[in-house]
């Protein structure tokens, strides 16, 4: 079984949450990439979207089987 544990810092009695790191800036080649990837669009049909949406909660369902969060 695998468990998750949220890390904190102490600071006195007072827990903290870990900083978040600055999301980079895409400049150049990247940049121009990712527009572009942003602008495209999966054509999928209603039933394919349902069929989709189907086998992720039952991927869901069998990982929270295998997979304990504490906070």
């Amino acid at each position: 079984m695998l468990y998750i544990c949220k890390k904190h810092f102490v600071i006195g009695d007072i827990f903290m949450a870990r900083p978040i790191a600055e999301t980079p800036i895409l400049t150049g080649e990247d940049a121009i990439r990712f527009e572009k990837r942003m602008r495209e669009v999966e054509s999928l049909s209603n039933a394919q979207r349902v069929e989709n949406t189907r086998m992720l909660k039952e991927a869901v369902e069998e990982a929270k089987k295998h997979i304990t969060i504490c906070i």
